[in-house]
């Protein structure tokens, strides 16, 4: 069976779920804590992060970007996520890198690596500075989400893709802290309803950690 190594908190992990079940691909979920760095999984993965995608044979595909190009390219008669045009498939790449790379720099990393990874792995106690820098720079991100949902059907089109994908993964963490001001954005609010309510990303809203229940609108698909 098709097994990815995950762990509930990896955006990266949560866009990769999301991806194979948008094409409907069948897989196990196989929990990682990327920060014991165990040996078994640094021989999957020596760069030792999330996620891992292990494939029926045993082949590993590593690196979030990486898995999601194999599956489109792997499975072509799979619903496709990147879009058909050459131009389209440029500007689905480059919001999914803006998410995954800038986003994630500014938001993700100073909000649920500071709150939770932290917490979780017995890095430390969390960095207020970096807390109140993801706090202020998240407005500035959900602005452009607004700015494109206004603009287009989805972020990068008429059609749901890679980018809408990456930007969601990542807001849903940050959703399960309960940091995401969604009053004060209501057009991104809207746009993420309307991915809550895909089947595809209905299990991510499902995730519990120990200890760290989710707020109560976290999981409700009209908030």
């Amino acid at each position: 069976m098709r097994t990815l190594v995950h762990h509930p908190l990896s955006p990266f992990a949560r866009k990769v779920r999301v991806v194979l079940a948008e094409k409907r691909l069948e897989v196990d979920l196989e929990v990682e804590k990327p920060w014991e760095r165990r040996e078994e999984f640094l021989a999957l993965n020596p760069a030792g992060e999330l996620p891992v995608l292990i494939e029926d044979d045993g082949a590993a595909v590593v690196e979030h970007a990486a898995i999601c190009n194999y599956l489109e390219e792997a499975y072509p008669h799979a619903p496709t996520l990147l879009g058909r045009e050459v131009l389209l498939r440029a500007e689905v790449r480059r919001l999914a890198a803006w998410f995954d790379v800038k986003f994630n720099l500014e938001v993700t990393e100073n909000l649920v690596g500071e709150k939770l990874i932290k917490r979780f792995s017995g890095y430390g106690t969390p960095h207020a500075q970096a807390i109140r820098a993801g706090l202020a720079n998240i407005h500035y991100h959900l602005d452009y989400i607004a700015y494109l949902a206004d603009r287009r059907k989805w972020l990068a089109g008429d059609d749901f893709s890679l980018a809408d994908i990456a930007a969601a993964a990542h807001l849903s963490t940050i959703d399960y802290l309960g940091d995401v001001p969604w009053d004060q954005h209501p057009e991104a609010k809207d746009w993420y309803m309307r991915i809550k309510c895909r089947p595809s990303f209905r299990p991510l809203l499902g995730d519990h950690l120990p200890g760290v229940p989710p707020p109560k609108h976290y999981a409700d698909l009209d908030f």
